[in-house]
């Protein structure tokens, strides 16, 4: 078990690594100046970088609202769950109902029509 564990991390590590590679070269090959213009902050970095850090910022656009969601929502399943007519939420909480049967379904009834 252990054996596949290491070989998991080489693999992980050499994806990574190759990964990084191809961005430096983007990075390297898109030497040319760009100007960029942010909440009144200029600079004309290269264009590869600018280009990165757009990523960058895109990711983190996107992975900041939705890692503050699954905090609050990992934060709501932990409360106990109360009963209307149990305000004190004293008794036990039945489990949520989705609709989808938990046990055995029953046969399924024979066409006596035919």
């Amino acid at each position: 078990m252990k054996r596949s564990r290491i070989g998991g991390v080489w693999v992980t590590a050499m994806v990574s690594a190759f990964v990084l590679l191809l961005l430096l070269i983007f990075v390297l090959e898109n030497g040319q100046r760009a100007e960029v213009s942010f909440l009144g902050a200029h600079g004309t970095p290269p264009m590869g970088v600018a280009l990165l850090l757009a990523a960058v910022f895109g990711v983190l656009l996107v992975a900041l609202p939705g890692t503050a969601r699954i905090v609050q929502l990992r934060m709501l399943n932990r409360r106990p769950i109360t009963q209307p007519d149990d305000p004190a939420g004293s008794g036990p909480t039945p489990p949520p109902t989705t609709g989808i049967a938990s046990g055995p379904l029953s046969p399924r009834p024979e066409n006596r029509d035919e």
